[in-house]
């Protein structure tokens, strides 16, 4: 029997070998684009390494983050995405928390919903999309070509975060940081209309929630 939509993803078949922090910036960059992410759980104990559970603030997002990332190639293996089994929840495990397969550690409170969940839930997947972004200001882009410039990101951006948010699109070839100067990267496409496709698809993303991306051809 399917487990009934929720506010609560379950993500398994995550790298094992990722430390619990990046995981956590990794998850929110890339699940971050389909709506407000309220919490996101991630455990190193043996039974809950490998799995991790995402909180939306409401179903349309958590629907559209189940369908747009399941089967993404994480670290080279297929994310596997369903609904938690428990109702969705901020998820605050207590300490050496044990938790069953898709199903959170015990949480004090439920998410505040906003409204009547089943009627956000019949609204269109394509506006929960557009909750990890944040409407962006007139940018003036420069001269296109294949590859992109990247700023303000947060500090702690490493270059496995931002493969993994550009290569979703086609013909993403190389991304580079730039040690000295935290907050900015560059990303190189096979072809300028894919560095194109790219940047209008990212183009103020919320990669935290302070810091929304700036994305302009490089020079």
């Amino acid at each position: 029997m399917d487990t009934a939509p929720n506010q609560t993803l379950y993500v398994s078949n995550l790298q094992e070998k990722i430390k619990k922090r990046e995981l956590k910036q990794l998850l929110y960059a890339l699940f971050g684009q389909f709506g407000k992410i309220v919490d996101i759980v991630a455990m190193r104990t043996d039974k809950l390494r490998g799995q991790a559970w995402i909180v939306y603030a409401d179903i349309t997002a958590a629907t559209a983050a189940l369908r747009g990332m399941q089967d993404f190639p994480f670290f080279d293996k297929p994310l596997r995405v369903s609904f938690a089994k428990s109702a969705s929840h901020a998820v605050a495990p207590k300490k050496g928390g044990k938790g069953a397969k898709g199903k959170p550690p015990k949480a004090p409170a439920a998410v505040a919903a906003g409204g009547d969940a089943a009627a956000k839930a019949k609204q269109p997947a394509d506006a929960a999309a557009a909750g990890g972004r944040q409407k962006a200001a007139a940018v003036d882009v420069g001269e296109p070509n294949a590859k992109l410039f990247v700023e303000n990101l947060p500090a702690a951006t490493t270059a496995a975060m931002l493969e993994m948010l550009f290569q979703q699109f086609p013909g993403c070839k190389e991304v580079t940081t730039v040690p000295a100067k935290p907050g900015i990267a560059f990303i190189e496409f096979e072809t300028e209309m894919q560095a194109t496709v790219a940047m209008t698809g990212l183009q103020g993303f919320k990669v935290t929630p302070q810091n929304s991306m700036t994305i302009t051809y490089s020079k």
